[in-house]
């Protein structure tokens, strides 16, 4: 896979995935607890939906944006992603706002979206317009 544009869309993808199933498995470890279900406000909804959103169009955007805009898009959703899941997962916690996540396998999922949005990073700050010429 040489094509950057490919490498980060597939990226995008995997990261995608693993929010998803994410969630899919919080939803399943909730509904086992009595009485804990209680509907998210619309405001939250919605910065779901906008969250989920950046990286199903950043899938496309990858392979469709010319250099310049792509790699700052890139850097750009990439490093809010980064942010948001960082401080949804541990600032809550060491600003006594809530407990840490119950579920180890959240943090597994945090920790490898994390990984994932920083290698996108990495890659759209290091990619140089002759290698995407190519």
């Amino acid at each position: 896979m040489h094509d950057i544009k490919e490498r980060l869309s597939q990226l995008w993808i995997f990261a995608l995935l693993n929010y998803l199933y994410a969630d899919v498995v919080a939803l399943f470890a909730i509904a086992g607890r009595p009485n804990s279900f209680e509907p998210l406000p619309q405001w939250a909804l919605m910065a779901s939906a906008v969250l989920m959103e950046i990286p199903i169009a950043m899938i496309l955007a990858s392979r469709l944006l010319p250099f310049r805009a792509n790699r700052v898009a890139n850097i750009i959703a990439g490093g809010v992603l980064t942010l948001v899941n960082g401080f949804v997962t541990f600032v809550p916690p060491l600003l006594g706002w809530g407990k840490p996540p119950a579920f180890p396998e959240y943090l597994f999922f945090a920790t490898i979206e994390t990984v994932c949005t920083l290698v996108i990073i990495w890659q759209a700050w290091t990619w140089s317009r002759v290698e995407g010429s190519i």
